[in-house]
């Protein structure tokens, strides 16, 4: 696959403004499985199923939206600290095997002390990190195992973990992300590192800093970074919702932020959520049209990179990425459903065919886990 495209659902429906989050709320079973088919119909490979310490659980969520779907596959968000690494190894194998082989995990390890604290864990935001490079080591190693193994680390002290569930042939990719000096450490551990939506010469420094970590140990992680396509049918039109979709988020008197940019102390804990706040303080439009005032207008809380234009200009940037090594796309809309059918409708379809055509003329040569 030389490209993966990758949106994200959520249990319920928007409730009139601008969804800057899809996670969280009750639970809407219908709307759920319709979200799922809807991607899955308009071409995405993977779906996100994403983590917050009041959401529902990812992991049944994830089997009501297979039980829905037949083709589309999996991105489970989970976050270490609260379920042993061996139980949950054996829940995504589970979860695997009942769903055809379409499970993969994406590792989130917590960038706010505050969510971190509403479940109880207090180990500080460094200490996190480390913790996911264990919970990493311990999943591959459950997946892997033929025999009971010991495992003996600052977090997690296992004797004789052993699982009965094996993974399907392929095996369960794991995901992960983080900005910090203390996360890059852990990415030799996973698959594919994900990142926010960046100017590309952040995304290239950032690229070189995860290989410099990963290229000692003999292979190359996969490239995942997101954005937040805002389309119209001519650029005028798309640069107009992208207006019209901020007023909508600043006139809501629930969202995040905006939060002080001179204030070190008002400002995220999570260093990619500063990362965007810095690069929206410096100007509005990165490379033509990487658009970052809504990351700025909700304290840059998760994925807020617009890339606006027709679906043709976007994809024009989004082939930038590819050509810097990015092999992982994540996008999805503020009108989540309805912009998952847009995407399928014009984006996915010209995204391939510019793949293609960019393969055709430069042969894959990425690197691979050894």
């Amino acid at each position: 696959m030389p490209v993966e495209i990758v949106g994200m659902i959520g249990a319920n429906p928007p409730r009139g403004e601008a969804n800057v989050h899809v996670i969280g709320g009750s639970i809407d079973v219908g709307y759920l499985q319709r979200f799922a088919q809807v991607h899955e119909a308009s071409d995405f490979d993977r779906v996100l199923v994403g983590y917050s310490s009041a959401s529902a659980d990812g992991f049944l969520l994830t089997q009501a939206a297979a039980a829905a779907t037949e083709r589309i596959r999996f991105l489970l968000a989970h976050r270490p600290g609260f379920v042993s690494p061996s139980l949950a190894a054996r829940k995504a194998a589970t979860l695997d095997s009942l769903t055809g082989g379409r499970v993969a995990m994406h590792i989130i390890s917590g960038g706010s002390d505050v969510e971190q604290h509403r479940d109880g864990d207090y180990v500080d935001h460094d200490g996190r990190y480390r913790r996911s490079a264990e919970f990493m080591q311990i999943l591959r190693q459950s997946w892997a195992a033929s025999e009971p193994f010991d495992f003996e680390g600052e977090f997690y002290h296992l004797e004789g973990a052993y699982s009965d569930v094996e993974a399907l042939p392929g095996g369960i990719p794991i995901y992960y992300g983080g900005q910090s000096e203390a996360a890059l450490k852990a990415a030799r551990y996973c698959d594919v590192f994900a990142m926010w939506g960046e100017p590309l010469a952040a995304v290239r420094e950032k690229i070189d800093e995860v290989y410099g970590v990963t290229d000692p140990h003999g292979f190359r992680p996969g490239i995942s970074v997101s954005f937040r396509p805002i389309l119209g049918r001519t650029e005028d039109e798309a640069w107009d919702k992208a207006h019209d979709l901020l007023k909508r988020i600043l006139d809501n008197p629930g969202r995040p932020g905006p939060l002080p940019l001179g204030s070190d102390a008002a400002r995220p804990e999570a260093v990619g959520s500063r990362r965007l706040l810095d690069l929206a303080d410096e100007k509005e439009i990165h490379d033509e049209r990487l658009w970052l005032p809504i990351a700025a207008a909700t304290g840059a809380a998760g994925n807020t990179s617009a890339l606006v234009g027709t679906p043709a200009q976007v994809v024009e940037s989004l082939i930038r990425y590819y050509d810097l090594g990015v092999r992982t796309i994540l996008i999805r809309g503020f009108d989540p459903l309805e912009d998952a059918e847009d995407y399928g409708r014009e984006l996915i379809p010209l995204l391939r065919e510019a793949v293609a055509a960019r393969d055709r003329a430069v042969p894959e040569s990425a690197g691979t886990r050894a």
